[in-house]
């Protein structure tokens, strides 16, 4: 079971998961000075570098990612919370997305299982 939250339904839904781009400001991961990632195109230029690379690798796009999660027997839930915030409707999701449920939903779905928060 997966559940999605606030800025990662994008990558779920339909209109923004071809458009997800790398951050660089405040993304320790990225190693960039704030400063410097905050310059016109340095979000671009990583999206673009990173694209390169998960190309060179053969690793999937989001949207494929997705498909094999859920035709591996994953399932997707969208955050009630976070729809209503967005204004999003289930239409919204990709196919693979199989209701939006609360938190308190998702964690009785997952009782037993292992939850695991990134």
């Amino acid at each position: 079971n997966l559940f999605f939250t606030f800025f990662g339904m994008d990558a779920i839904t339909k209109k923004k998961v071809k458009k997800i781009k790398v951050a660089t400001v405040g993304n320790p991961a990225m190693g960039i000075p704030t400063l410097i990632g905050a310059l016109p195109g340095m979000s671009a230029m990583a999206t673009m570098m990173m694209q390169k690379k998960m190309d060179a690798l053969d690793i999937p796009a989001i949207d494929e990612f997705i498909e094999m999660i859920s035709g591996a027997g994953g399932k997707l839930y969208a955050c009630k919370a976070s729809v209503d915030m967005f204004g999003l409707k289930k239409e919204d999701f990709m196919d693979e997305v199989l209701d939006i449920i609360t938190v308190g939903d998702f964690y009785e779905l997952a009782a037993g299982g292992q939850i695991i928060f990134t």
